[in-house]
Order: C-alpha cells, then sequence, then structure tokens
C-alpha cells in the first residue's frame, strides 16, 4: 500500500512538472534573499563599519533589505504555485471518495469529502511549502558560505550533513510509528465513544468486567504505541540539535583558528547568520513537518486511495474485543459499529454463564417448589427477616404452546415465550440471608441483616421511600454488588456467580436500544434468533405490538433517538420477556409508561410460566398487583399482602397515603423548570392524562402512585 501510494505521488508530480518549474522559479527568489542575509552582513563589516566607512556599511544593510523585498515577492508567488498542486490533488481526491462511496456503498464516504480530504490537502501543501523552503534556503546558505570562505563550509558543512543523514534514517520507522499511534488513539476514542453513554446499562447487565478488559487493552496499546514513538521522536530531536546547533558551537569554538587562517571577522559573522537565521529554521520546519505531516498524510491517502481488496482487508482486521467480527474501514472519529459491537456482546455475555457458546440453549428455569407453603411473617422490628410464599401448586409451569397463527394485531395474551417444566423440589428461586450493605466502611448500611426467600413463580413488589435502597436490593440480587456480610442466592446458585447470571435479567429504569432491526433488540438476550411467531407473541403480550406494527415489523430498523422513553421501556420489557432467564428484575422499568400499558407489561411478567417477578414500584396499582409486598424502610422492613400492610406497617401507610384523588395536571414541556415529564400511553399516541413526577415532595402525584421523596432516577 505505501509503495503505491508513492507510485501514484511520483506520477502526479511528474504530470505538473510545469506547475514545478514554476515552484522552483519564484523560490530562487528565496535563495536570493539567504543569500544576502549572510553576505551583505560580511560586507558590511569587512568594507565598511569596520574599516571606519558606515555609508558603505549602510549600503550593503540596504542590498540585504532590498533582498527580503525581492524574497517576500517570490514567497507570494510561491503560494500560487503551491495551490496549482494542492487543489488537483483535492479534486483527484473527491473523484475517488464519491465514485467509492457510488460504488461500493462505503460508510466513510461522507468523512472522507468533509474531513479526510481537507486534511489531505492542507497537510500536502504545508510539506511542500516545507521541503521547498529548506531546500532553497540551504542552497543559498552553502553559496553564501564558499563566497565568503570555504573553510566555513567545512566547519558548517559536516555536522549538518550529519543530522540531515540521521533525520533520513529515522524518518521511515517514526512515520510507522506515528501511523501505529494515530490508529491507536482512534481506537480508544471509538471504544470511549461507545462506552460512556452505556454506562448504566453496562452496570445494569454486570458487563463491567469484560467491558474494562476491552478498554485497558486499547489503552494499554495507545499507552506502547506512544512510547515507542516517544523513543524514536529523541533521535528527531537529536538530528536537529546535531544539523542545526551544532555548528553553531564549532563555529564559535573554531573562531580563533578561522581568524589566524584568514576569515574575516565579518565573514565569520556572516556564517553565524547563516546558521541561526537561515539553515536552524529551515531545518526545525524540516524535521517537525516531515516527521509530523508526513506520516499523518501518508495515513490519510492510503485510506482515501485504497482499493476495494484493501477495504476487504481492513473489513477483516480483529475487533478490540477479540471477536472477529468484520468491520468496515472508518476515517473519522466517530464511533465505530465494531465499538458498539464489542460492548453489545459484552451486554449480551453479561446474562450467559461464562464460556456459554452462542449457539447453546438458554439455561433451564426452575418452577414453584411444592414445599408446604410456610407461615408468612409479619413486619420485623430488628432485622427485617422476610420470608415470601405462596400456596403450594400456584405459578405451576403451563405447557409449551403452539406458536401463534393468528394475524398481527389481535390479541392473545397467553402466548408467551416458553420456559422448561420446573422439576420437582426445585431450590427457592430467590434468598438473601443476613444481607447487610452499605457505600462505604463508615457509612451507614442501606441494607441491615436482610433475610427474603422468593420461591418460584411469586410476584413480589418492592416499595419504598426514594434512596431507602430499593435499587440497591435490585443491584444485590442481580450480583453487580456485593454484601459486606451475609448470601445472595438464585436458584441455589451463588451471586455473584456465571450461573445465578444466567437466572435473572434485570431492566432498569433508562432502557437500552441500540440501532439495528427490532428483531434483533428484542433477540438480543437469546443465543439464537427468536421465531417471528414468539416475538410477536411476546410483543402482544408485554403490550409493544402497537408500536412494532407502527414501525414496519420486526425487520425495521430501529433510531433510539427517535424514540420517547416509554417506547424504549417496551423494547427493553419485551427484550427481557424473550430471555431464558425466570427471573425478572424490574427497577421502575415501566416509570415512562400509563397505568394501562405498566399493568399489561407486569401482568405478562407475572404470569410468565415458571417465571418469578420482582418489581420496583412507582405506583400503589403495582403493589396491589404483587402476591406480596416488601416495604423498605431502613431497620423496619415490613412484609406482608397490600391488606396487611395497611394495617401493620405505618410507612406503607404512608406511601399508599400520597397518592392524590385530584386529577393530574396537562404535563408540561420536557425539561421545563418542574421537570414533569409526560409518559407514554397504552397505545404511545398520548399522555393518557398521567405525569411521572421527578422533582421533590410538594409536587402533583399521579393518582394511585406511590410517593417517593425525591428523584425517581435517584434511588440508593
Amino acid at each position: 500500500m505505501t509503495e503505491a501510494v508513492h507510485r501514484r505521488g511520483l506520477r502526479f508530480l511528474r504530470d505538473r512538472w510545469r506547475v514545478l518549474v514554476r515552484l522552483a522559479g519564484w523560490s530562487v527568489l528565496e535563495t536570493g534573499q539567504t543569500f544576502l542575509t549572510g553576505y551583505a552582513l560580511a560586507q558590511s563589516l569587512d568594507e565598511g563599519f569596520l574599516t571606519g566607512r558606515p555609508g558603505t556599511g549602510l549600503a550593503w544593510l540596504a542590498v540585504a533589505g532590498l533582498g527580503v523585498l525581492v524574497g517576500a515577492y517570490g514567497t507570494a508567488r510561491v503560494y500560487g504555485a503551491v495551490a496549482a498542486l494542492a487543489e488537483p490533488l483535492r479534486d483527484r481526491l473527491v473523484t475517488r471518495v464519491v465514485a467509492r462511496g457510488v460504488r461500493e456503498a462505503d460508510a466513510g464516504a461522507l468523512s472522507g469529502l468533509t474531513q479526510q480530504v481537507e486534511i489531505a490537502r492542507d497537510t500536502f501543501a504545508g510539506l511542500v511549502m516545507v521541503s521547498r523552503s529548506f531546500v532553497f534556503t540551504a542552497a543559498g546558505a552553502v553559496v553564501g558560505l564558499v563566497s565568503l570562505d570555504p573553510l566555513l563550509l567545512l566547519v558548517v558543512g559536516p555536522p549538518l550533513a550529519a543530522g540531515l543523514g540521521l533525520f533520513a534514517a529515522t524518518l521511515r520507522p517514526l512515520a510507522r510509528r506515528q501511523e501505529a499511534f494515530l490508529v491507536a488513539d482512534e481506537a480508544l476514542a471509538d471504544g470511549l465513544a461507545a462506552v460512556c453513554p452505556g454506562l448504566r446499562d453496562i452496570t445494569a447487565a454486570g458487563a463491567e468486567e469484560r467491558v474494562a478488559a476491552v478498554t485497558r487493552r486499547q489503552v494499554d496499546a495507545e499507552r506502547r504505541a506512544a512510547c515507542s514513538l516517544a523513543r524514536w521522536g529523541v533521535l528527531r530531536v537529536a538530528s536537529l540539535a546535531l544539523g542545526g546547533r551544532l555548528p553553531i558551537v564549532l563555529l564559535l569554538l573554531c573562531a580563533p583558528w578561522l581568524l589566524a587562517h584568514g576569515v574575516t571577522p565579518g565573514a565569520l559573522v556572516g556564517a553565524l547568520a547563516y546558521v541561526t537565521q537561515s539553515l536552524l529554521p529551515a531545518l526545525r520546519n524540516l524535521i517537525h513537518g516531515l516527521g509530523t505531516s508526513g506520516s499523518r498524510l501518508a495515513v490519510v491517502l492510503r485510506r482515501l486511495t485504497r482499493e476495494p481488496s484493501a477495504d476487504a482487508a481492513l473489513r477483516t482486521d480483529e475487533a478490540p474485543c477479540g471477536t472477529g467480527r468484520p468491520t468496515t474501514g472508518r476515517t473519522n472519529r466517530e464511533p465505530s459499529p465494531r465499538a458498539g459491537l464489542c460492548i453489545s456482546e459484552a451486554l449480551s455475555e453479561a446474562q450467559r454463564p461464562n464460556g456459554e457458546a452462542r449457539s447453546e440453549p438458554g439455561p433451564p428455569t426452575h418452577g414453584p417448589s411444592t414445599e408446604a407453603a410456610r407461615p408468612t411473617h409479619g413486619p420485623s422490628t430488628e432485622a427485617g427477616r422476610t420470608t415470601l410464599d405462596r400456596p403450594a401448586g400456584a405459578g405451576a409451569a403451563a405447557p409449551r404452546p403452539e406458536p401463534s397463527t393468528r394475524p398481527i394485531g389481535a390479541r392473545t395474551p397467553t402466548a408467551r415465550p416458553a420456559h422448561p417444566a420446573t422439576a420437582p423440589s426445585a431450590p427457592p428461586a430467590l434468598s438473601l440471608a443476613s444481607v447487610t450493605f452499605a457505600y462505604g466502611p463508615a457509612a451507614a448500611p442501606v441494607i441491615e441483616e436482610l433475610d427474603l426467600t422468593v420461591p418460584p413463580g411469586a410476584h413480589l413488589a418492592v416499595v419504598g421511600a426514594s434512596g431507602i435502597g430499593k435499587s440497591t436490593l435490585t443491584s444485590l440480587i442481580a450480583g453487580l454488588v456485593e454484601p459486606a456480610r451475609g448470601t445472595v442466592r438464585l436458584g441455589g446458585h451463588p451471586v455473584p456467580g456465571p450461573e445465578a447470571a444466567a437466572l435473572r435479567v434485570l431492566i432498569p429504569q433508562e432502557a437500552y436500544v441500540f440501532t439495528g432491526t427490532l428483531a434483533e433488540n428484542l433477540g438480543h438476550l437469546r443465543p439464537d434468533p427468536v421465531p417471528e411467531a414468539e416475538l410477536l407473541a411476546a410483543a402482544d403480550a408485554v403490550g409493544l405490538l402497537p408500536l412494532l406494527e407502527a414501525l414496519g415489523g420486526p425487520g425495521a430498523t430501529v433510531d433510539p433517538a427517535a424514540l420517547c422513553a416509554g417506547e424504549r421501556q417496551l423494547v427493553a420489557l419485551t427484550r427481557a420477556y424473550l430471555s431464558r432467564a425466570p427471573l425478572a428484575l424490574l427497577d421502575e422499568a415501566t416509570c415512562h409508561l400509563d397505568a394501562r400499558a405498566e399493568e399489561r407489561a407486569e401482568r405478562a411478567f407475572a404470569d410468565r410460566p415458571g417465571g418469578t417477578l420482582v418489581v420496583v414500584a412507582h405506583r400503589i396499582s403495582s403493589a396491589r398487583r404483587a402476591d406480596h409486598v416488601l416495604v423498605m424502610d431502613g431497620p423496619r422492613t415490613a412484609y406482608g399482602t397490600h391488606d396487611e400492610l395497611l394495617c401493620r406497617s405505618t410507612a406503607y401507610r404512608d406511601l399508599v397515603g400520597g397518592w392524590s384523588p385530584v386529577p393530574s395536571q396537562p404535563a408540561l414541556a420536557l425539561g421545563d423548570p418542574d421537570r414533569v415529564d409526560a409518559v407514554a400511553g397504552t397505545g404511545l399516541s398520548g399522555d393518557g392524562g398521567h405525569v411521572v413526577a421527578h422533582g421533590p415532595v410538594g409536587q402533583m402525584q399521579v393518582p394511585r402512585d406511590l410517593r417517593h421523596r425525591g428523584s425517581l432516577g435517584g434511588e440508593g
């Protein structure tokens, strides 16, 4: 690829030899300016000021000033010649990029037009100016040194040649390392652009270690590239010191010897002027220009002029996460599809046991326990020990229904994704034993000595004031955080652990939807593609079907930014419903749905064969629908049915009392100072007259809503 770029570059310049001749002609004027800079200064001293003839000295200085004016005129004409080289290059690159974009549907064509082509033109013009300036400046200085005294060239010439040789020897390795650093830097930027917007979802899916490993590899790769570039950069500095600064030292050290061998004082001063005012700046510009901009231009030209075969090679580059997925050759700093795939895979893998192949079926689910129902405990005033049971046989697994052949739009709430039948004597779906958790060694425990047993098939609602620890409880169950004391088990498996992770799916308040088809979003947690009949049945059960039809079916492309918060939640809920995990954790996952849409989604999860549901509730209706309610109130944790807790729990009565019979007011616009946002209706066509309050206590609450003392998104 590099040789091909060089050949094309030489052919491009050869075809424009007339422009090069014109460029050289105007540059000769700069050579004259450089020559007069030292020669006129030397003559003004030797023939004028040092001999008592100031008029002659001033005349020579006037000649030097005239040379500056002539050189400036030549430089102005040089810019026109450089433009005659750079603009055709830009036109040729634009033609190539547009042709490839039209012919091959290249995703980087837009970036190539708006960024890369302009970078190539500007960098090429700068390199032409720098290289031309050094060549003609050095020529003028060498001629001037020989004119003053050949001995001066013997002192200045060897270190200058040595510095140029060292720089030339390091130019190719330095360019390769500069390119490696640019590639590593782009890969890291792509990865961070994909990770940062999805941090909450990465945490919710338990994918921190996987994503951190991917990012760590990218950071290490950039660090190694930067260190290698810095080591070779030392040689670049050494070449500048050798070719540009050492001649000054040698001229000063050899001054007595030079004066003794007939070099005049004016010639010695003129030689110093040549080195300090002409050679050193020109060499500095050449080293920095070719060493940095040259490798940058090489990278850009290789990307813009690559052949289709090179495109194919770029698309088979190894993904950062080691998945080997194909990627497109990108030319901009936007988040790459490859980085997004790595994050999606990490989120998906967080739902599976470690090492499980994608083609393997999901883990078996657990059915209801056949043990005799234990008596339900009342509220505990000490450790909050709570056991949740339901009558024996409740929630027994139903036989797997046949795929529905009903027309789209016909409601069939009973058609759901199948779960394997449960085995007798199955362990509890969820159990917590003396669990204590605090957000720091000196912090007060958010959860203290909590015992909780939830059998398979149960439906539990968790309520409490904002910040009391409801989201912390779901994080403990999901294995996103670990308790300071006590144990958490899912289906008998310890949490955290791959077996337990495969048995639960957590849906946070902020729904994760990625760009892709609707079917890809909904089947994200399944190892194999979901049959369309099963997908439509799940969408119908959860309430996504109207949106699915409006978007154009399962194959329609989803733009997350075009969906409202309620629509994104419905997509996330249906995805979780289709997963193999029997335990669903809804951490205010329906806060942007109205009451009817929320009821439909919760009932769908509660009716899943063999499924267990834990809901962090923000409406009183959610607590009413649950088999049992867990009231979190610090050490005064209470548990029971809705009616039992109304009699026994003051905290629960306070929460229920927060419901106001006054009809809700029309919702304000998003981003209003009172922070009251409209929520999606059942059919996603309006707000349904309900609002969700995100402000402090005192603002209007939704009828039949539980009171939350603060932001819905800020729970513990």
